[in-house]
């Protein structure tokens, strides 16, 4: 990721009344954390790599999310937490459909965190088999988005 990137999310995390965040792109991950500490109320950055999600999070694939992944589909999760947007602008056409054939960078959709939008791109070629997320719907880190049929 850009250096530059992740001093702005640290200055947008400064700014606001937001403790953390954590962004995903490809393969790379970031997660930026403000903490408190005690009574001196003193305020750290850290910005920390993260490979996996953190411990004890609520990330772990449902039963039907593993029957997909076995079935040899596939599901798309929210890699954070935001607002879903299933086309460029109002009234533009969806980037996908139910059907619609996906290659690997194909964009899915737009989630919107800290008035920052980010582009969620296919990681491989499949189907989509299923959108569970409504357009302008809040979403979750973790929440599974699509369902893909493998190719």
């Amino acid at each position: 990721m850009d250096l530059r990137k992740i001093k702005k999310l640290i200055k947008l995390l400064q700014e606001s009344q937001i403790t953390e965040i954590e962004v995903r792109k490809g393969d790379e991950t970031i997660r930026v954390c403000q903490a408190t500490g005690g009574a001196e109320k003193q305020e750290q950055l850290d910005a920390v790599p993260v490979t996996a999600p953190p411990p004890g999070s609520d990330v772990a694939p449902t039963r039907a999310a593993q029957a997909t992944e076995e079935a040899g589909g596939q599901t798309i999760r929210s890699p954070m937490v935001g607002i879903f947007y299933a086309a460029s602008e109002p009234g533009a056409p969806p980037f996908v459909q139910p059907g619609q054939q996906v290659q690997r960078g194909d964009v899915l959709c737009i989630i919107e965190a800290m008035k920052i939008m980010n582009p969620l791109e296919a990681e491989e070629q499949g189907v989509i088999r299923e959108i569970l997320v409504e357009d302008g719907a809040p979403v979750e880190y973790g929440q599974v988005l699509f369902r893909l049929d493998g190719t």
